[in-house]
């Protein structure tokens, strides 16, 4: 995998740029009716077949640009080391391995390293994050029914 160490935020240019552009892209997109749309460059006048969803990735990127986030692309598959995961996660690389212990994630070993799939990861925080917000709706909930908390 490809990796730019430095991933830099947008300029101000650039995200003045990424939002005319994510405009046009996303008002063109809802028009297009085939898988793979052509696309023309004009300063070269080529014109590329490209598949809708790379299209649809490429707006969410220039809609993420113009907000002023810096971008990485991971391909899904990807495995990553357990550094890697825990600082994808916000928690110690210790705690990491315990979580792969008990199995909350799934994991490979290689020899004495353990290789973690970036989906596997991904599915993981996104598991916790709803299980965080289910417990705060529950707490906002017994705060109301006590007379703690206005809505």
């Amino acid at each position: 995998m490809e990796r730019i160490n430095e991933i830099m935020r947008p300029t101000k240019e650039e995200q003045k740029a990424a939002l005319k552009s994510y405009d046009a892209l996303a008002s063109t997109l809802e028009q297009i009716h085939s898988d793979y749309p052509e696309i023309e460059i004009e300063e070269t006048n080529e014109r590329i077949k490209i598949s809708l969803n790379a299209l649809r990735l490429l707006a969410k990127i220039l809609k993420e640009t113009s907000l002023g986030k810096p971008i990485s692309i991971v391909p899904i598959a990807t495995e990553i080391t357990t550094q890697a995961a825990a600082e994808l996660i916000g928690c110690s690389r210790p705690h990491l391995i315990k979580l792969l212990e008990k199995g909350e994630i799934k994991f490979t070993k290689i020899g004495k390293h353990r290789r973690i799939k970036y989906q596997d990861v991904l599915e993981y925080k996104k598991k916790v994050k709803a299980e965080q917000r289910k417990l705060l709706i529950e707490i906002m909930k017994a705060d109301e029914e006590s007379g703690l908390y206005d809505s």
